[in-house]
């Protein structure tokens, strides 16, 4: 998918913001948009309407930052969108894109991630939404139904974007899944602005748009925003309905790279996910069992054939 452009971006931002919201009176005259018109655009923004024009057009030349404040004033922008605004100006056409190498969490954020031990569920997303890194009871709280050793292999991390709008199983998790699934991509659109020539992300939002209606209409709306914290509401295969907080940490030695660390908003969210930690501690005692039992050697000549005993944590 090519990269948005200023032009676009604006237009969609335009299109939402009525005459009513800045204070323009119409007289009652028709109009052939429910929004902003350039020209109005331009006359509160300070600037003139062939100029603005040449803007939307795609021809952001040397668009000041006192002008792009000017237009995300009366756009009515957040610092999010604001932020994506100066980021596509920033933006030269033309740019070819490019195979970033695969991403590798810093040291310090494993560290970090270990030191919550499987108390905390916690996951290391990638630039892309790709899952980097998580702890035993963060994957069995997202995606239990994923590999857990597969963030170690670049080839076959979990994505996050592409599991909550292709794989049915994330779906079904999230009783939110709406109101998520709008922040999602508007993240992704901030993403791309700050890095418009990843082809790896070019990619993915491409593939999403083709592949998922409901991703392809969000996308549409032109929406941007931060992901920092917010609140998922869960329906658990195996401990029931919950509802956590997420808060993102932000790593300055890897500033695309985020440690998501989930909290439980009530008392039966807190129970839950002590169930899930201890079934999760369950599960690894289990396996540290059965590789700690000893092989049964094969009975040599003349040794009579013990049969061995079984093995409770071998049948569950």
């Amino acid at each position: 998918m090519e990269p948005e452009s200023l032009g676009a971006y604006l237009k969609t931002r335009r299109n939402r913001v009525t005459p009513a919201d800045v204070g323009l009176r119409t007289y009652g005259t028709a109009r052939r948009v429910s929004g902003l018109r350039r020209e109005e655009l331009a006359q509160l923004a300070g600037v003139s309407a062939g100029y603005y024009t040449r803007l939307e057009q795609g021809q952001p030349g040397t668009a000041s930052a006192q002008v792009l404040d000017a237009l995300a004033n009366v756009l009515r922008l957040d610092p999010a969108e604001k932020t994506h605004l100066h980021n596509l100006a920033r933006q030269r056409a033309g740019s070819p894109l490019t195979r970033p190498r695969p991403e590798r969490p810093h040291r310090r954020v494993l560290s970090l991630l270990e030191s919550l031990g499987d108390g905390t569920q916690a996951v290391v997303l990638g630039r892309r939404g790709d899952v980097l890194a998580w702890n035993r009871t963060g994957h069995a709280l997202v995606a239990e139904h994923v590999d857990f050793e597969a963030p170690h292999d670049p080839a076959r991390r979990p994505s996050v974007p592409r599991m909550f709008f292709l794989d049915p199983l994330t779906r079904d998790l999230h009783r939110n899944w709406d109101e998520l699934a709008r922040v999602h991509v508007a993240y992704l659109r901030l993403t791309a602005g700050r890095h418009p020539t990843d082809a790896r992300l070019a990619e993915l939002i491409g593939e999403l748009a083709m592949r998922s209606q409901d991703f392809a209409k969000l996308w549409a709306k032109g929406d941007v925003a931060d992901c920092t914290a917010g609140a998922m509401s869960l329906r658990h295969p195996t401990v029931g309905d919950l509802d956590v907080d997420y808060q993102v940490w932000l790593q300055p030695d890897s500033p695309d790279h985020r440690l998501e660390v989930y909290t439980p908003r009530d008392t039966p969210s807190a129970d839950a996910l002590r169930l899930l930690s201890a079934q999760v501690a369950d599960r690894a005692a289990a396996r540290l069992t059965t590789t700690a039992k000893p092989p049964v050697r094969p009975a040599g000549p003349g040794t009579p054939h013990r049969k061995a005993p079984h093995d409770a944590a071998s049948i569950r």
